[in-house]
């Protein structure tokens, strides 16, 4: 039996902590916050905990073969609740459209919206989608460290067909004339953290993952977390909160073990990092974690970072669902400004709504800013005369904003980025590092590697990261 130690209690820290004391090691957790979950937070304000980082759950498939990996099903561990809106989408001067899980029902929506040519166009955009999901799911997603040959092997002709080369706002013209039509489903891209005029055409796949369903989880999005850790602990993996690792061990050229900032040693015959690679390879795990990631992001742009705000108080006008987006006048000039650091004055602005009085707000920022209070306080009163002029009025009792600066300080390394490396075009896809490293012993997981960000991915990143270890030392 080995000791695995793990540096966060990320979504794929989680994963590899669960399957790895399910498949009988020892395991210890190491997690500098108070709470398991990372990105997977909760805010407390008014009263209320409320979502402030993933707000849906999707690819339940995923988490169903985690789960069962480990002996449990999914759904007698947790209560989800399948939302028949995915989301509802709003632009300025009137207009909206509800999106949901049937191909046939969108398309009349978008008919009713946009006109036929505009509904036929999106039935042919959700069969490429589906293609691509269902290309790159198995001989991409779901394969430790691919990379282009790997993918050609197993993807063959199909490659050629979903338009690895194009970007997304380039490949999205083909199927939508109509503007709104193609910033909705340009806007995608920021599920990874991304521009929709550099991200690659393949992140039509998000669309895709998100109409096979998405559903709420009873008590908050924090409850998967709670969950994992609870799993975890049956089966014998130690959990430590508060507890900063400042340096990963190395002895006779392995990783041997973590250093705590308090000064504990724990020892370990393996090591799986869920931090952000870039806080290896800035060395705040030492220098044998710094060599041994070395090059590994080179010539990575951060993704996004976000301005939010989690809140209490009451709305009028149009009834908003669980996912709402209010999207900008003009998405080319929004990127541009998020590009150049400059403020935004029309922002596209995404609002979950998780129950009545209660919202998370948020907008895109540039990773590496630090907004002062009085410019947070004028995105704010942008993002809100965005919902007014699109039919929602917010009346705000008691806020809690996080901005790029407060994620940099909950995510060491990063400047903010939330998402790992932007994606700049279809070679950074192959660019993220995978599980291995050029330590012995030490192995990675979590949104700033391969498969990627979002909850789902960082799942499947730390189920590779747990069979490499599994699988041990090449």
């Amino acid at each position: 039996m080995a000791h695995v130690a793990i540096i966060g209690a990320g979504m794929g820290g989680l994963t590899a902590a669960l399957l790895l004391a399910a498949a009988g090691h020892a395991v210890t957790v190491c997690e500098s916050a108070a709470r398991p979950g990372g990105k997977l937070r909760q805010v407390a304000v008014g009263g209320a905990r409320i979502d402030a980082g993933p707000t849906v759950f999707t690819l339940r498939p995923v988490f169903e073969a985690i789960f069962a990996q480990a002996g449990e099903r999914l759904a007698d561990q947790l209560s989800l609740q399948r939302l028949d809106c995915l989301a509802r989408h709003f632009w300025t001067g009137g207009g909206g459209l509800d999106l949901t899980g049937d191909v046939a029902r969108n398309a009349a929506a978008i008919a009713a919206f946009a006109g036929r040519e505009a509904a036929q166009g999106y039935e042919k955009f959700a069969a490429k989608a589906g293609q691509i999901f269902d290309l790159l799911d198995g001989n991409f997603m779901q394969i430790p460290q691919p990379g282009l040959a790997g993918l050609l092997r197993r993807g063959g002709p199909g490659l050629a067909a979903i338009s690895p080369f194009a970007s997304l706002w380039t490949a999205l013209g083909k199927y939508f004339p109509d503007s709104r039509l193609r910033q909705l489903f340009a806007r995608y891209a920021t599920y990874c953290g991304a521009s929709p005029f550099t991200a690659p055409a393949t992140l039509m796949l998000v669309a895709e993952a998100e109409r096979r369903g998405v559903w709420r989880i009873d008590g908050g999005m924090a409850r998967l977390a709670d969950c994992l850790q609870r799993l975890a602990t049956a089966r014998g993996a130690i959990f430590h909160g508060n507890a900063k690792v400042v340096e990963i061990l190395a002895r006779d050229g392995r990783a041997a073990g973590l250093r705590l900032a308090d000064g504990t040693e724990i020892a370990a015959d393996a090591v799986i990092s869920n931090a952000d690679i870039q806080a290896l390879q800035s060395g705040l795990f030492g220098a044998a974690a710094r060599d041994a990631v070395a090059g590994l992001n080179k010539g990575a742009t951060p993704s996004l970072s976000a301005l939010t705000w989690v809140a209490t108080g009451r709305a009028s006008g149009i009834e908003p669902a669980h996912h709402n987006v209010f999207f900008s006048g003009h998405y080319p000039a929004e990127f541009t400004a998020i590009a150049e650091r400059r403020p935004l004055t029309d922002p596209t602005v995404y609002l979950c709504a998780p129950a009545k009085g209660e919202f998370f707000i948020l907008v895109n920022a540039a990773a590496g800013t630090a907004p002062s209070d009085a410019e947070k306080s004028a995105a704010l009163q942008a993002a809100l005369r965005k919902l007014a002029v699109c039919g929602l009025g917010l009346t705000l009792n008691e806020v809690v904003c996080t901005g790029p600066a407060e994620f940099a300080e909950k995510f060491p390394a990063t400047g903010g980025a939330l998402y790992g490396r932007a994606l700049e075009g279809w070679r950074d896809s192959f660019a993220r590092p995978g599980a291995r490293t050029r330590l012995p012993g030490l192995y990675l997981a979590g949104g700033s590697v391969h498969p990627g960000p979002g909850l789902p991915m960082a799942a499947i990143s730390g189920r590779i990261a747990a069979e490499c270890v599994l699988q041990g030392p090449r």
